[in-house]
């Protein structure tokens, strides 16, 4: 039986991805940078067997719906075309991580299945050609495949074989604290790929965007370079509020944000105000994520936990890359 293993860890968006150029591909409109964090990871076994006609997906010990999984097999056979085996498999997944509620549970999920397929299938591919893999089945997948602060490159060419991501520093290169905010562990209402549809396709603000982000982008890495994380926090705060703005453009117009959103928004403009350099930033959907650093992470935490809609305040920090791990007794297949 061909079977392996992998462990990916979910990202946070400091400079956003919004925007498809290419829905099949899932080639973006623009460049991002990201954090790959210590705390969410998904891991996920995968055991091809010869005596399978369909994937079989479990997630989370429970045989998956059948819309999650016509998603996963859409995504195994692109491993099978590559690969030139057309064999199916029991695809075993397991979160840890919040699902839909942006914290960002497909990139995480989709970077462990890419490198645990990829391998059980025996083929030999490094990084780069992972994170191109990983970006079919969620674009922000291919930044888990690496830990630290990582960055993907939007490309040009239309076969998106320049769409990639890679690593700008590693995990302990520089040690920022960031508390993700729970306060809404439901999905969400607008999944991230309707949501950038459909701004792409209607928000008169969209155009905006695009010609700024370029320039947030060019800030960011320039502070991670030099270590400044007031820069950081400035442009990676401005970016999110950016993002979130091309929303309310859009039609109909949605938004991510709930009043519990905005409860958070304000205690960390309240932390600054006396003096705690705190940052926040959204992804698509309502919860939060504070960035501080490590000497203030405790009094952060604290002031983030008195607020009443807030359910859950957890502590990561810059975590690892694609791990593979030992095969378990386990067996989901004849």
């Amino acid at each position: 039986m061909m079977e392996a293993t992998a462990r990916a860890y979910t990202n946070i968006a400091l400079i956003k991805y919004w925007g498809k150029r290419d829905e099949q591909l899932f080639l973006p409109m623009n460049s991002s940078l990201s954090i790959t964090l210590d705390q969410f990871y998904t891991t996920t076994s995968v055991q091809f067997c010869t005596c399978l006609s369909a994937d079989i997906f479990i997630l989370n010990g429970q045989l998956a719906s059948e819309q999650e999984t016509v998603k996963i097999s859409r995504f195994m056979s692109l491993l099978r075309d590559l690969s030139g085996k057309k064999l199916y498999a029991v695809i075993d997944s397991t979160n840890k991580v919040p699902t839909a509620a942006g914290f960002a549970s497909s990139a995480s999920g989709y970077a462990a299945l890419a490198a645990a397929g990829t391998k059980a299938l025996g083929m030999d591919s490094d990084d780069q050609t992972l994170s191109k893999i990983a970006r079919q089945g969620s674009g922000s997948a291919c930044r888990s495949i690496y830990g630290g602060y990582v960055e993907w490159q939007k490309g040009d060419k239309e076969d998106g074989t320049d769409s990639y991501a890679h690593q700008i520093l590693e995990a302990q290169d520089w040690n920022l604290s960031i508390l993700s905010v729970l306060l809404v562990p439901e999905p969400k209402e607008v999944l991230s790929r309707e949501g950038m549809k459909r701004t792409v396709e209607t928000s008169p603000f969209y155009a905006g965007w695009l010609d700024t982000v370029e320039v947030d982008l060019n800030t960011a890495k320039s502070a991670l370079q030099q270590r400044d994380f007031e820069m950081l926090g400035n442009v990676l705060e401005g970016n999110a509020l950016k993002m979130h703005a091309t929303t309310l453009g859009a039609n109909p117009p949605f938004m991510y944000w709930t009043s519990a959103t905005l409860d958070v928004m304000q205690q960390v403009k309240e932390l600054r105000a006396t003096g705690i350099q705190a940052y926040f930033t959204i992804d698509a959907g309502p919860n939060v994520k504070v960035l501080c650093q490590p000497k203030d992470e405790q009094i952060v935490q604290e002031k983030l936990k008195d607020i009443p809609a807030v359910q859950d305040v957890y502590l990561c920090h810059p975590g690892p890359g694609i791990t593979y791990l030992p095969q378990s007794k386990k067996k989901n297949c004849c």
